[in-house]
């Protein structure tokens, strides 16, 4: 800065950017915490397998739910007709997407009706006592 600036235009000048590095140190903290805070869209733990078909929405990939409801990957490409090859890694929507582009909502509703018709029976053995 030239020698003769006005001091009230330094002073505005060093008080916004205090303000600006202030806004920013606050922001921030309240985005590291939620990070910290964040657990992340996991599958159920292992043994247990979700039954509910309803939670499936279009942004899942076939690995997920077929991981998720314990139904073999290749159930579910059978039911879209289409190859696991390129397909894996993409979600419910886009595959609506490339190979029904006509039809809303096709795919998810018929991997909600294929994973109902294929989810894994419960065990059927004695019932275990009931605890005294």
């Amino acid at each position: 800065m030239a020698a003769n600036t006005n001091p009230k235009q330094k002073t505005l000048v060093i008080g916004l950017i205090i303000l600006g590095v202030l806004f920013t140190a606050f922001f921030g903290m309240r985005v590291a915490r939620a990070f910290r805070k964040f657990d992340g869209h996991r599958p159920p733990p292992r043994g247990e397998v979700e039954t509910d078909v309803e939670l499936i929405r279009d942004w899942m990939t076939i690995k997920f739910i077929s991981h998720t409801y314990a139904v073999p990957e290749r159930i579910l490409f059978e039911a879209l007709d289409i190859s696991p090859n390129s397909n894996f890694e993409k979600s419910l929507k886009d595959i609506n997407e490339e190979y029904f582009p006509d039809q809303d909502g096709y795919v998810l509703d018929l991997i909600k009706a294929t994973v109902q018709t294929n989810l894994p029976q419960p065990p059927t053995g004695p019932t275990p006592p009931a605890a005294p």
